[in-house]
């Protein structure tokens, strides 16, 4: 009996090229597996074969989504697989992007079983959890020896046509599908206990949970925006001309804190911005169509505003977890705070 052939896609950090600062590769191919890819082949089992690896650096793959994705899918439709496995990419914003977006490529494309896996909290996850099979893993690569076989299990049934369970059973996320099935209680009974035990203070399931969504109380509106310090931050990526920190072009693990003093005008000899998810054109022709320096230099001369602060705080949005935004936020809030501001106007895109 021959083999189930399986492709493995991981980026370049995996593959052993090297970190942030090769992200820059393009895809590439390759019959003599990565170590990672060898622990997978070694999972999965005798009735299966790791062919091929196919390897992407995570910044070429978010930058060029269209080009890549073709390209990719020419490598993997030519190793004839029957099994497509993308990671894990645990918390890595732009591999989980990057591993979501090939996994349902091959999936849709290809028509072949495809699955992937990656943290609750990537951003990767909420963009197909949907679409794909997606395997909950740890939040770093520390979590490796449980989320491979982990993954290599699920894959094989996947592969083998066998029944998938719910999630909470298989350990994949939520994809928002719900199925019938049948219960010895009727469903009155069944919600007369949940209530008896919220009640009480107990435990208790309930069978239809509900989104949770965060909600922000605003602040009390600034009284005399003419005595008021305003500090200008934005997610739409705005930095000093060679983007000084190398905040990523999507799914952003930084901020940068940079000074305002002594500019008017932000020009294309200045600043640019590092956003990937928008035209670069306008906004680097002229920054003050994100970070509305100009206009804000002008408020104060005229004493609509009391005064700018003389830093911003940027990142990009783009693809970026919602937990690295809050962390980013509640660290320069803080910072913002100590400098004596009253309010910030916060642009995106």
């Amino acid at each position: 009996m021959s083999k189930i052939r399986v492709v493995h896609y991981i980026n370049q950090f995996f593959a052993g090229v090297g970190g942030e600062e090769q992200a820059h590769i393009a895809p590439e191919l390759r019959t003599e597996l990565p170590p990672i890819s060898v622990q997978l082949q070694g999972q999965l089992g005798e009735e299966f074969e790791v062919v091929a690896t196919v390897v992407c650096g995570d910044s070429y793959f978010n930058e060029n989504l269209e080009k890549v994705q073709a390209e990719l899918l020419e490598m993997i439709k030519g190793c004839e697989p029957q099994l497509f496995i993308a990671g894990p990419a645990f918390n890595a914003g732009r591999y989980g992007v990057a591993a979501g977006t090939i996994t349902k490529a091959v999936q849709d494309e290809l028509g072949i079983p495809a699955v992937t896996a990656m943290y609750v909290e990537n951003p990767g996850t909420d963009m197909f959890r949907k679409e794909v099979y997606i395997l909950e893993t740890a939040d770093s690569a520390a979590g490796m020896r449980k989320a491979l076989p982990k993954l290599a299990k699920f894959a094989a049934k996947l592969a083998k046509g066998e029944e998938i369970l719910s999630p909470k059973e298989e350990g994949y996320h939520e994809r928002g599908i719900r199925v019938n099935f049948f219960s010895d209680k009727r469903g009155s009974e069944r919600a007369v206990e949940m209530l008896v035990k919220k009640i009480k203070g107990e435990e208790f399931e309930t069978e239809y949970p509900m989104p949770n969504f965060d909600r922000v109380e605003p602040n009390p509106a600034v009284k005399d925006l003419s005595k008021a310090k305003i500090a200008l931050v934005t997610s739409g990526g705005i930095v000093p001309k060679g983007n000084p920190d190398h905040i990523e072009s999507s799914s952003a693990s930084k901020y940068g804190e940079y000074s305002l003093e002594g500019f008017t005008n932000l020009t294309d000899e200045t600043h640019e911005t590092a956003h990937g998810g928008y035209d670069p054109v306008y906004a680097n022709e002229d920054a003050d169509r994100v970070l509305p320096v100009d206009v804000m230099r002008e408020f104060v001369k005229e004493g609509k505003v009391g005064s700018l602060h003389e830093k911003f705080y940027t990142t990009v949005g783009n693809g970026t977890a919602v937990a690295s935004a809050v962390g980013f936020a509640k660290e320069y809030a803080q910072k913002l705070v100590a400098d004596g501001v009253d309010a910030v106007i916060l642009t995106s895109t």
